[in-house]
């Protein structure tokens, strides 16, 4: 088989690339940014993805340069518990640690991995068609590349796509998140902690990703964009101290906006020669930490079918039905924990905070299972 080109060098893409390579396959990289940079953001490293990780030989490097977590909490204003996923127990159960870390931090230990597999920068791709048994593919600076197999991990606005499913379009989840890196030192409660403080039509969750640093995010729905003052943080000053003490030691600069979006639930994800991974197959929102693990599920995956089977097609077909099930229930699991989060009416919200912190912890426990196990065999 050719060599297998890549769209998209995020975490997705990278980590199909580690272990194509590391079943033998020669891969290349195109990637539309021209330089990688310093996002302000960190990333959540469930179990699921660590167990990938360690089996791909690079989990010790992610947890050396990232931080342990031993629960998942939500809260209200108070900062009284709703729930709680206990990560400890499953951390025992599969040998690996859950991990936050700084993305940046992610990304560099992945391009390492890589050693010298060709990733090419500021390769913007405007389209790409099948033609016999090969596709090719055209760049925004009019160069122009073939390739046997295509795989698009060029995320939620993907190109690759386009060229799969046409009529899809994203979905908009009707919400505006920020994030930032603070240098707040926190109390030793939350040291060891993911927790996300549930307020009326907003959140804000924070997570310790170093010694020094927290990774935090904060949404508000979008209909509440006009109350904003300039920095668009205003809503979260009835938020207990410790928002108030993450937001004031961030750089106003350093703050990242985004709106929130998803897809709805697609079937196909392939055609020919061209397969979709992650944020370009199935998009979710981030309210259970789960995008980019599931695009890590993914890679692995895919990897193992163009290993095992000698049809392209076939291999695809196999990645498909082995992911599909789960993507699929990740992507509306997270949408409807999104809509509960950001309800806009205060009877609504006390309502809500009433019966979570009366929903037996087996319910928690059971959808974190569902989460962290991996529904196919590492080999």
């Amino acid at each position: 088989m050719n060599k297998i080109t890549i769209i998209g060098a995020g975490i997705g893409g990278l980590t199909t690339a580690i272990a194509l390579r590391r079943k033998g396959f020669e891969v290349e990289i195109f990637e539309h940014t021209p330089q990688f940079t310093e996002a302000g953001s960190g990333i959540n490293l469930a179990l699921n993805a660590m167990q990938i990780f360690k089996h791909l030989g690079i989990s010790e490097k992610i947890e050396q340069s990232g931080h342990p977590l031993e629960a998942m909490n939500v809260r209200d204003l108070k900062l009284d518990l709703l729930a709680s996923s206990p990560i400890k127990e499953l951390a025992a159960l599969y040998s690996v640690r859950a991990v936050a870390i700084h993305r940046a931090r992610l990304h560099s230990i992945l391009l390492d991995e890589l050693g010298d597999t060709p990733v090419h920068l500021n390769k913007k791709l405007r389209s790409l068609c099948q033609k016999g048994e090969q596709v090719e593919l055209v760049f925004e600076d009019g160069t122009t590349h073939t390739a046997a197999i295509v795989i698009g991990a060029d995320g939620i606005r993907s190109v690759v796509r386009e060229a799969v499913v046409p009529e899809v379009k994203s979905r908009d989840a009707g919400q505006i998140c920020w994030r930032g890196i603070s240098k707040a030192t926190l109390a030793e409660t939350f040291q060891k902690e993911l927790n996300e403080i549930w307020g009326v039509g907003s959140r804000f969750g924070f997570v310790p990703i170093s010694s020094d640093e927290v990774y935090w995010f904060a949404l508000i729905r979008k209909d509440k964009r006009n109350n904003l003052s300039e920095n668009g943080l205003s809503l979260f000053k009835n938020y207990p101290q410790v928002v108030q003490q993450i937001l004031g030691e961030t750089p106003e600069e350093a703050i990242i906006c985004n709106e929130i979006w998803d897809l709805k639930p697609i079937d196909i994800w392939y055609k020919g020669n061209i397969v979709l991974l992650g944020d370009a197959a199935h998009a979710t929102t981030p309210n259970l930490g789960q995008g980019a693990c599931q695009a890590v599920e993914s890679a692995y995956v895919l990897a193992e079918c163009l290993a095992s089977e000698q049809d392209i097609s076939l291999a695809f077909e196999k990645y498909r039905q082995q992911r599909i099930a789960k993507a699929h229930y990740v992507v509306r699991t997270s949408w409807s924990l999104g809509k509960m989060a950001q309800l806009e009416k205060s009877w609504a919200c006390s309502l809500r905070n009433f019966l979570m912190k009366r929903l037996p912890q087996t319910v928690a426990d059971r959808q974190s299972k569902r989460l962290y196990a991996l529904d196919f065999k590492l080999r």
